[in-house]
């Protein structure tokens, strides 16, 4: 079959091969750092929420008398 191929169009499919190897593994690393920052992102929300829950329950209770 490479005997069809011209050296043109080997070469041409060796750059895009390359390329998109190139491509999936900057997708992959971005796809790590989105990840890391939905995770950090998740972990804060759960914070701020158990903060609100705390002050939500300061404020409910009654005030100690003097």
């Amino acid at each position: 079959m490479q005997d069809e191929w011209t050296e043109g169009a080997i070469q041409r499919i060796t750059t895009e091969s390359t390329t998109l190897k190139q491509r999936v593994r900057q997708l992959t690393t971005d796809n790590r750092t989105l990840d890391e920052r939905l995770k950090a992102a998740r972990s804060n929300l759960r914070f701020q929420d158990r903060r609100v829950a705390d002050l939500e329950a300061r404020i409910a209770e009654p005030a100690p008398k003097s």
